[in-house]
């Protein structure tokens, strides 16, 4: 489809998923009604970030420069932007009710995984401001370099959905995690050995969730060759979704200055990778084609 279908296509998308949301409900009980609908808001922000604009200011300037025919109610920069910030809780839930809608929660199979979100340059750690007292020293095994700021923890269905996601302070284990991220799922979860701990394995099992990660060397592993085998394929498919969520929407890189701000950039990047799959799927295509849903 054209930019201009795309445009409509995520704003037809994202009204339906809020009328849903919502159910007759107003979102506001006081104030001002912006200039902007909440739903052209989040187009703005959703497409926005499937173009490469992943800042507050990209966003409001990409579309005030191209797209005032769409939309001719867009206020100053200030006001879009804490519109946009005032809206993560509803980007959080709207991103977990899509993917429910795509059956990411009833799926047998997930896939759980990190990745660094470092607030600056590790050699400036020591004299940045930023996230003071909020952000941490962490190491990322897999760059096997230590870095300074968040961790963010996605758990994926086998499609690729995000069924959960969050981000913790740098030095806040993985494993600890877990359990909030498997809260709403059942069925066999695939984890790296960073994954491995047997309390871990055993508290999730109470829940059904059946934990499986690689196990070190100097472990004994009396599970099937194949099984193995196909765990490491599988595996590599949550390497694919945080790989797009760097490459495409930039979700490593911290740009807010406060976990308000920070929290509502994290979601929206979510919430559009959810979408652009939600649009393969009706487009018949593969649920992680998002180069061909614009031509």
């Amino acid at each position: 489809m054209s930019i201009d279908e795309f445009i409509i296509a995520v704003f037809c998308f994202i009204d339906d998923e809020m009328e849903k949301f919502l159910k007759g409900k107003k979102l506001r009980a006081r104030g001002k009604k912006p200039a902007l609908e909440d739903s052209e808001v989040l187009t703005m922000e959703v497409v926005g970030e499937f173009l490469g604009h992943d800042g507050d200011k990209a966003i409001w300037e990409y579309f005030k420069r191209h797209w005032l025919r769409f939309f001719p109610k867009i206020p100053c920069r200030t006001s879009f932007i804490r519109q946009a910030a005032n809206l993560h809780i509803v980007k959080n839930l709207l991103q977990e009710q899509i993917a429910a809608r795509l059956g990411a929660l009833i799926d047998s199979l997930h896939i759980v995984d990190g990745l660094p979100m470092p607030v600056c340059k590790f050699a400036r750690a020591h004299f940045s401001q930023i996230f003071k007292g909020e952000a941490t020293y962490g190491y990322c095994a897999t760059k096997k370099e230590h870095f300074y700021g968040f961790k963010g923890h996605i758990m994926i269905s086998s499609i690729g959905i995000v069924t959960q996601a969050t981000f913790a302070p740098a030095n806040v284990d993985e494993r600890d995690v877990c359990p909030e991220l498997s809260e709403r799922i059942q069925g066999l979860l695939l984890g790296d050995k960073g994954y491995i701990r047997p309390e871990l394995k055993d508290e999730l099992k109470k829940k059904g969730v059946n934990l499986q990660t690689p196990l070190r060397d100097n472990m004994k592993d009396d599970r099937p060759k194949a099984f193995l085998k196909r765990m490491l394929g599988i595996r590599r498919l949550v390497e694919t979704i945080i790989g797009q969520l760097t490459e495409r929407f930039h979700i490593e890189k911290i740009r807010a200055k406060d976990l308000w701000h920070q929290y509502s950039r994290f979601w929206r990047k979510i919430l559009a990778h959810t979408v652009c799959i939600a649009l393969c799927i009706e487009n018949s295509q593969k649920p992680l084609q998002f180069e061909r849903l614009v031509h």
